[in-house]
C-alpha cells in the first residue's frame, strides 16, 4: 500500500518524470520487480491452496451437521469448534492472499497508466513548443513502453503510400505516352504503303 501511495502522490511533472525514468531503467528496481513477480506467483499458489482448504472445511462442517444426532453433544461441540477455528483461519488466509494478488494487479496497472500519462504529457508539451520537453527522461520513458513508435511507423507507412501513388501516376503517364507513340508509329507504317502505290 505504501508503494501504491507513492505512485499516486501528486508531484510536479519534472520530478515525477525523473522518478519514473529512474524506476524504469534502474537495474536494482528491475531485480526487485522480478523478485516481486516470483513472490506473487507463490502467493497465487497459497491462494489456490487456501481456497482448497476452505472447501474441505466446508465439507467437514456439512458432515458434522449430518452426524448431529448420532454423537454425544459434548464431543460434537469440541470437534465443531475446532473445525470452525480451521474455517476461520483458512478463510482469513484466502482473503489475505486474494487481496494481495488484487493489489499487485492494481499496482501494475497504475504504474503503466502513469507511464502512459507521462508520455502523453511530454508529447503535449513538445507539440505546444516547450523546449524543455523531450529530453533524456522522455527517451527513458519511451524505452519503458514506446507508444510513439506506433505513430512514427504510421507516418512512415503514409510516406510509403504516397510514394506508391506517385509511382502509379508516373507509370500511367508513361503507359499513355508509350501507347501514343505506338499509335503514331503504326499510323506512319500504314501511310507509307499508300504513298508507294
Amino acid at each position: 500500500m505504501a508503494v501504491f501511495m507513492g505512485l499516486i502522490i501528486p508531484l510536479p511533472f519534472t520530478v515525477k518524470r525523473k522518478l519514473f525514468a529512474f524506476i524504469s531503467e534502474s537495474p536494482i528496481v528491475a531485480k526487485l520487480q522480478y523478485g516481486l513477480k516470483i513472490t506473487f506467483i507463490f502467493i497465487l499458489i497459497l491462494f489456490i491452496d487456501s481456497v482448497n482448504r476452505v472447501y474441505r472445511v466446508q465439507l467437514e462442517l456439512a458432515s458434522f451437521g449430518k452426524e448431529g444426532g448420532s454423537m454425544g453433544a459434548a464431543a460434537l461441540g469440541t470437534d465443531r469448534m475446532e473445525v470452525q477455528a480451521r474455517k476461520f483461519y483458512s478463510q482469513r488466509n484466502m482473503y489475505l492472499c486474494g487481496f494481495t494478488l488484487f493489489l499487485s494487479l492494481i499496482l501494475n496497472r497504475t504504474y503503466t497508466m502513469i507511464l502512459d500519462v507521462l508520455r502523453l504529457e511530454d508529447r503535449v508539451r513538445l507539440l505546444e513548443g516547450d523546449k524543455k520537453a523531450g529530453g533524456k527522461d522522455s527517451a527513458r520513458l519511451a524505452q519503458a513502453g514506446d507508444a510513439g513508435e506506433i505513430g512514427s511507423l504510421k507516418q512512415e507507412l503514409e510516406a510509403k503510400n504516397r510514394d506508391i501513388e506517385t509511382l502509379k501516376k508516373q507509370c500511367e503517364g508513361l503507359t499513355r505516352e508509350y501507347h501514343k507513340l505506338g499509335d503514331q508509329v503504326s499510323g506512319e507504317k500504314d501511310e507509307a504503303p499508300k504513298k508507294d502505290l
